[in-house]
């Protein structure tokens, strides 16, 4: 995401090291079985949206309504989270769900052991299961105290790392499993946020698919706008309306009279119900 842990060029050397080639990978899209009933209808939103660190306030909001962006996304909790967040609050996002905005509610958990920038909360291959199981609780407290109702999803960030370092990555999927189970189990929808040649690799190519994110969000900074021409993955993978691209970031620009520096997404996945 847009500096809320690396400078651009400190994200871009992270996601060379872990391995910028990509390879296509066949397989099922990730979505694992949920309970039947009781689940809300999903709340689905397909255009651009935009990322920043710290939610814009709601002046901001009002003047950037101009229908170039449908959505924007909000760092809701984790300890891992780099900006503070003086605006978003219960009543903002009332607030801009009703002037018409989608919201993308992102949540920083922990990061895995065996990446090389710091972080205040790490996992270990003891500790990934309990701190998904915790960090899920979190966040679902956090996205219910700002009024994202039951079915909305939570889309998990998780940082670049190197893949091919196998007990590395089996802890972040041990911890990502733990963290989908959890949100599923109280009726919030399961999303990830990582890069198409590393951290949203692992989710995409792994070979069990139980209890992994149902909605990916892949990073890959090619100023494309678009979830199908540059999918690095099989085509039946998170097709259903299951796809977001961060395909432009550190974009400074203005509307209204208030600039901001964004990242920049083609969307197609579901949004925070609210209201």
């Amino acid at each position: 995401m847009s500096s809320h842990r690396l400078s651009k060029r400190g994200r871009y050397i992270a996601w060379v090291t872990a391995g910028a080639a990509v390879v296509a990978g066949a397989g099922v899209a990730a979505q694992t079985s949920m309970a039947a009933t009781s689940w809300p209808a999903q709340k689905t939103y397909t255009g651009r949206a935009f990322d920043t660190c710290t939610a814009p306030s709601l002046p901001a909001m009002k003047a950037w309504r101009t229908g170039f962006y449908g959505a924007a996304a909000v760092y809701v909790g984790g300890r891992n989270r780099g900006c503070t967040q003086p605006n978003l609050t219960a009543s903002w996002v009332k607030s801009v769900s009703s002037s018409g905005w989608k919201l993308i509610p992102i949540y920083v958990g922990a990061q895995p052991p065996c990446q090389k920038s710091a972080n205040p909360e790490k996992f270990t291959a003891s500790t990934a299961a309990s701190l998904g199981a915790s960090n899920a609780k979190d966040a679902v407290a956090k996205a219910s105290a700002l009024g994202m109702k039951a079915g909305t999803p939570i889309y998990l960030d998780m940082e670049p790392y190197d893949i091919t370092n196998k007990a590395c990555n089996d802890a972040v999927l041990a911890y990502v499993r733990s963290f989908t189970k959890t949100l599923r189990a109280k009726t919030y929808r399961s999303g990830f946020y990582g890069f198409s040649s590393s951290s949203a690799k692992a989710i995409a190519t792994a070979t069990n698919k139980t209890d992994l994110p149902g909605n990916l969000w892949y990073a890959m900074w090619d100023k494309k706008n678009t979830t199908t021409t540059d999918w690095p993955w099989g085509a039946t993978q998170f097709a259903d309306h299951s796809r977001g691209h961060q395909y432009m970031v550190n974009s400074r620009e203005s509307r209204g009279g208030y600039t901001i520096t964004v990242d920049r997404n083609a969307w197609d996945a579901p949004v925070a119900i609210t209201g």
